[in-house]
């Protein structure tokens, strides 16, 4: 039960920062871009060195999905740790909400920093970037965390720094979302075209977590 808690907790700390960074900092210029993507990179590796040696700090579904098909976590743990984790974006959801009607500060995303599908031309576009920046991100985690190749002590660093760099390449495309419990939480709560296009950021993570489950199923093989 910690780690299904610590996932949790991962993840509402994930989805406040990073989302709340994006919605009082903005990223309709290259200082928000760049400090949005600054913010959930350097959250992943606070987290990372946190829960990590709790719950190995999945923090993200997809994540979570590519760690059971490669084979490394019964589907079990999955469903308890994908429990904890849309409990955590919702609840942290739930708190962006309450801070945009609260504070002075206007929420200059409009959509408590959900993601979207216009900038990437589409429903098609946005499976498309999403598959594609999962399948990087995902595939370092898998990587950085193998047991007998991973990067030890630093994979946190590792993650965590490309969090930044695929924020960096799709916040103006989708948003980044790359975290189905992430893009959900606030979702609920803003509404409108944000909750109806959530699934999106649903199917594209997880399609480049499967891909990435594979491919490093291959490079990883002795």
């Amino acid at each position: 039960m910690k780690k299904y808690i610590a996932e949790c907790i991962g993840t509402f700390v994930l989805t406040l920062l990073g989302c709340g960074t994006a919605m009082f900092l903005g990223c309709d210029t290259a200082a928000g871009v760049v400090g949005t993507a600054i913010a959930f990179g350097l959250t992943v590796i606070a987290m990372a060195y946190t829960i990590g040696a709790i719950s190995g700090c999945h923090i993200n579904p997809a994540i979570t999905f590519a760690v059971a098909l490669s084979g490394r976590m019964s589907w079990k743990d999955a469903c308890g740790y994908w429990c904890g984790q849309i409990v955590g974006g919702i609840a942290a959801g739930a708190v962006l909400l309450l801070l945009a009607n609260t504070v002075s500060a206007p929420d200059l995303t409009g959509g408590l920093g959900t993601n979207g599908v216009a900038n990437a031309g589409g429903v098609g576009g946005a499976i498309l970037v999403e598959a594609i920046a999962s399948f990087i991100f995902v595939l370092v985690v898998l990587g950085s965390t193998d047991a007998k190749k991973g990067a030890g002590n630093l994979a946190g660093l590792a993650i965590g720094l490309t969090l930044i760099l695929v924020h960096l390449v799709c916040i103006n495309l989708t948003g980044t979302s790359v975290n189905p419990a992430r893009s959900l939480g606030p979702a609920i709560f803003a509404g409108g075209e944000a909750l109806c296009n959530v699934w999106v950021f649903f199917v594209g993570p997880l399609i480049g977590a499967a891909l990435s489950a594979c491919v490093w199923k291959y490079l990883g093989k002795e």
